[in-house]
């Protein structure tokens, strides 16, 4: 059952519709992600939810209660911010008491939450410090802090830690999805980065164009793309081309790539030409060609030692692909510039475009 359900959501700037539509329901407790390319939309979308926008079309319905009509501070969210958004001039304990200091809670309450809370973010012992005296992951505890201290129905986070450092930026990240799970808070993680989306969420909402293009777990996200920009966006894919040699039952085709064919499960005409997308760690190489003739052979360009994998760009007539391999399957020392190799891959792991078929 649906906690936070939005419905035909619309936004419009210059007569230019933004957010088109936009309809997404939510569980209670669930952490979703918005997912998608700058000006996707997504922001924008996060900020009717919150209320720091008009909504021009469309219904917000929290615990079927309908709320577009309402300012922000009676919709009961927490927000926290790109740029933290902290007073200045306030302390940690001011800055984290505020929103409760505006609901008129009594002091004896204020002093036991906001405690309560910078225990939880791990902030304890910094009532008195200022913002300009905290590292930017420390701002942004109090930030979350912030957010929490008002016990809100659903948690929103814009872009929360795109301004901190790789190694703090996922040290942060894993804090906030044990809170968001201690708490069990409805939250939505706005972020335009596919990595973190998939790591912390229990569904992503990829947007584009102020579209939702597909709405999944990570895994299936990654693993089963409903659309060509979702293949594309989400992790890397090479496009290879094949020709349908011939249509079998059970919308199965023998298909011709370079040089190889394949049976694969698609539907398709006879001497069709389709586009299939494969992630580079789907790809095997094969220093001599096997007994099976399904392999494509390939010059290698160069490649890249990548730590546990090394990345090789490959090239197959005029088409150029990338295939990682593990440094355990193969040993990188074995394979040099200019040398031939094979690429083969499972038929099933070929994710087919849905555009020119």
């Amino acid at each position: 059952m649906s906690y936070l359900k939005i419905e035909n959501l619309v936004k419009t700037y210059n007569k230019t519709e933004v957010v088109k539509k936009l309809s997404l329901e939510i569980k209670k407790g669930e952490l979703m992600s918005f997912l998608g390319p700058s000006g996707c939309g997504k922001t924008t979308t996060l900020n009717m939810i919150a209320g720091f926008l008009d909504v021009d079309g469309g219904k917000i319905e929290v615990d079927n209660e309908s709320v577009q009509h309402l300012p922000p501070n009676k919709r009961e969210m927490g927000m926290v911010f790109q740029n933290y958004a902290l007073f200045p001039h306030m302390t940690v304990f001011d800055n984290v008491a505020y929103g409760l200091k505006l609901r008129k809670v009594t002091k004896v309450e204020i002093k036991r939450r906001v405690q309560e809370v910078l225990e939880m973010v791990r902030l304890s012992g910094f009532e008195k410090r200022y913002p300009k005296e905290l590292s930017g992951g420390q701002q942004q505890r109090v930030s979350l802090a912030r957010a929490l201290v008002i016990k809100p129905k659903v948690l929103l986070l814009d872009e929360p830690l795109s301004n901190l450092d790789a190694k703090l930026r996922q040290q942060m990240r894993e804090e906030i999805v044990e809170i968001q799970k201690e708490l069990g808070i409805t939250t939505i993680f706005v972020t335009h980065d596919q990595e973190e989306a998939l790591a912390i969420s229990d569904r992503i909402a990829v947007m584009f164009e102020g579209r939702i293009e597909q709405v999944d777990t990570p895994a299936d996200i990654y693993n089963h793309p409903e659309t060509d920009f979702v293949s594309q966006f989400i992790g890397e894919v090479n496009r290879v081309r094949g020709k349908v040699l011939e249509v079998y039952e059970n919308n199965k085709c023998k298909l011709f790539f370079y040089g190889s064919e394949q049976i694969v499960s698609i539907h398709s005409k006879q001497n069709s030409e389709i586009d299939f997308f494969i992630r580079p760690e789907k790809i095997q190489i094969l220093t001599s060609p096997s007994n099976k003739g399904d392999e494509i052979k390939t010059i290698v360009e160069r490649k890249m030692f990548l730590g546990p994998k090394t990345r090789y760009f490959l090239k197959i007539e005029d088409n150029h692909i990338v295939a990682d391999i593990s440094n355990t399957m193969i040993n990188p020392n074995d394979i040099h510039q200019g040398s031939n190799v094979f690429a083969i891959w499972k038929p099933e792991d070929l994710l087919p475009s849905r555009k020119g078929r």
